[in-house]
């Protein structure tokens, strides 16, 4: 009874931010939803094996899940994007919308490893030891892959300051 009040608090109290992480992930709600189910449901069944803090545990969870659908898409599937559509003047009230859609199909198309780096690194603002414990890699792995990331985010919209728009 103890390990489902625990469970039951835990969902409560970080389900919002778990949905938010894995819709940065993938792009679709409905597919957050489905991948923090899912994480949940391993970790509800490790529950009582889990020492220390849960939310990295299931965050992993989210992120080594996600890399295995990406991997099993890309044996079987081809990505394609539409050519982007026009974008409002600077300074326009649908100049932010407008910036984070294309932001966030140039990050759907990065390679997982460099996304989920991107992700940890600058949406959840984690620090390069922490996102190396998550993702279970080394720092300079970590580091090469920030950069890589953010090197073909430039390159995929080269209009951005994404200096200032990454870190918003």
């Amino acid at each position: 009874m103890i390990v489902e009040t625990e469970f039951t608090a835990f969902v409560a109290e970080r389900s919002h931010a778990l949905v938010r992480v894995a819709y940065a992930l993938t792009g679709d709600q409905r597919a957050a939803e489905d991948l923090v189910q899912g994480a949940l449901a391993k970790a509800y069944a490790r529950w009582p094996r889990i020492r220390g803090e849960a939310e990295p545990y299931v965050r992993r969870i989210i992120y080594n899940d996600r890399a295995s659908g990406w991997r099993r898409r890309a044996r079987h599937a081809e990505l394609t994007m539409a050519e982007l559509p026009d974008r409002p003047a600077p300074g326009s009230l649908d100049h932010d919308a407008t910036v984070r859609l294309v932001l966030r199909q140039a990050l759907l198309a990065l390679p997982p490893r460099q996304r989920a780096v991107l992700v940890l690194r600058y949406l959840e603002d984690r620090s390069i030891e922490e996102t190396a414990e998550v993702l279970g890699c080394r720092p300079g792995t970590v580091a090469s892959q920030a950069a890589r990331g953010l090197a073909k985010l430039r390159q995929l919209v080269p209009e951005l300051d994404l200096a200032a728009e990454v870190l918003r």
